[in-house]
């Protein structure tokens, strides 16, 4: 079986980027994506690959999805669609969704589990997150962390797992 995670930074507003770049920079949200998603597979659009500070992430397994077919990007595996990219992830072992909005929305109603960081704050964007039917899911986890000294806002960690 091919595990699906969905791991995701949202603002109260759904927003998630601007410009192809994140709304905010939350140092320890960063290190639990590492800490999380090390020695998985990750999977991601062009641009979300694009946007990212080392290309591929190392550690990591990166398949990035594309439209522009024949396409190759080195130290990737490369999908054109999202079946192809499902039959490339790890049997048995959790995949990563990480982006972007487009990738999100289509792995949605296939996702096991989602990794949320709620941004307790609205943000101007352009890239939003769907909205999400919690009556599907199931809070297996919750850490609220008071930031607004650092931050300007705080922010939660919250898992959910898909009901069976």
């Amino acid at each position: 079986m091919k595990i699906i995670s969905i791991i995701v930074a949202i603002a109260d507003n759904l927003a998630i980027g601007k410009d192809n770049q994140l709304l905010w920079h939350i140092p320890e949200d960063l290190k639990r994506f590492k800490a999380l998603t090390t020695g998985h597979t990750l999977v991601m659009g062009k641009r979300t690959f694009e946007s990212l500070p080392i290309r591929p992430l190392p550690k990591r397994r990166s398949i990035v999805i594309t439209d522009v077919s024949g396409e190759q990007i080195p130290g990737c595996d490369m999908a054109y669609t999202i079946d192809e990219a499902i039959a490339k992830m790890d049997e048995g072992r959790e995949n990563f969704i990480i982006g972007g909005g487009m990738v999100y929305r289509q792995f949605m109603p296939l996702a096991h589990k989602l990794y949320l960081t709620l941004v307790h704050k609205d943000f101007e964007a352009d890239t939003f997150y769907p909205a999400i039917d919690f009556n599907e899911w199931v809070e297996v986890e919750r850490e609220f962390v008071d930031a607004k000294e650092s931050l300007g806002f705080d922010y939660s960690y919250v898992t959910y797992s898909r009901k069976s």
